[in-house]
C-alpha cells in the first residue's frame, strides 16, 4: 500500500510541477508532510537541502530521498519512477505538438502565460523556506518574535558573497554548513 501512495503522490508532483524542482518544493511538501505525514517539516527541509547539494534534478533527487525514508530502497524506486514518468509521457506528447504547430501564436501565448507562474511557485517556496529557517514556521503568519538570529545572519552572509563576489555557490553551501555547525555549538 505504500508503494502506490509513494507511487501516486510522486506521480502527481511529477505531473504537476511545471518550473522545475524548485516550483515542486510547494507540491512535495504539500504531499509528504501535510497530506501524508511522511515527514516533520524539519525532516523535508533537510532533504531539500540535502536533495539541492546532491548532483541532480532536485525534484527527482528529493523523491528518491522521500522513498528511501518512507520505504527504503524500493521506496526511492518507485518515488523516483512515480516523479519521473509524467515528464516522460508530457515531453514526448509536448515535443511533438511544438514541432507542428511551434509558429502558431497561441502556442506561444501559453508558454508566455505559464512564466509568472513559475515565478510565483518558485518564491513560494523559497519564503516558506526562509519563514522556516527564520522563525521556525512554516509559511506566513509568522510571530516575528521568533526571529533566530542565527539563520538570519547565514542568510544575509551568503547572499553578500553569493552577489558581491560571486564565489561559486558549493563553497557558499560548504561556508554556511561550517558556520551553522560552529555558531550553533556556540549559541
Amino acid at each position: 500500500m505504500i508503494y502506490l501512495q509513494l507511487l501516486w503522490s510522486f506521480f502527481q508532483i511529477g505531473l504537476f510541477s511545471i518550473g522545475g524542482g524548485y516550483a515542486a518544493m510547494p507540491l512535495i511538501q504539500h504531499q509528504v508532510v501535510d497530506l501524508h505525514p511522511w515527514l516533520t517539516m524539519t525532516e523535508f527541509a533537510d532533504i531539500m537541502t540535502i536533495a539541492e547539494m546532491t548532483p541532480g534534478p532536485i525534484a527527482i533527487n528529493s523523491a528518491t530521498f522521500v522513498g528511501i525514508q518512507v520505504a527504503g530502497i524500493p521506496g526511492a524506486l518507485v518515488a523516483t519512477l512515480g516523479c519521473v514518468l509524467p515528464s516522460c509521457v508530457i515531453v514526448t506528447l509536448l515535443a511533438c505538438v511544438y514541432y507542428r504547430f511551434k509558429g502558431l501564436s497561441l502556442v506561444q501565448g501559453v508558454l508566455l502565460g505559464l512564466r509568472p507562474a513559475v515565478v510565483a511557485t518558485i518564491a513560494s517556496a523559497g519564503l516558506s523556506l526562509l519563514a522556516m529557517a527564520f522563525y521556525g514556521t512554516r509559511g506566513l503568519p509568522v510571530d516575528f518574535t521568533t526571529l533566530r538570529p542565527v539563520p538570519v545572519v547565514i542568510f544575509a552572509v551568503g547572499l553578500l558573497v553569493l552577489r558581491r563576489w560571486k564565489v561559486n555557490p558549493i563553497w557558499v553551501m560548504v561556508g554556511a554548513g561550517v558556520a551553522g555547525l560552529v555558531l550553533y555549538q556556540l549559541v
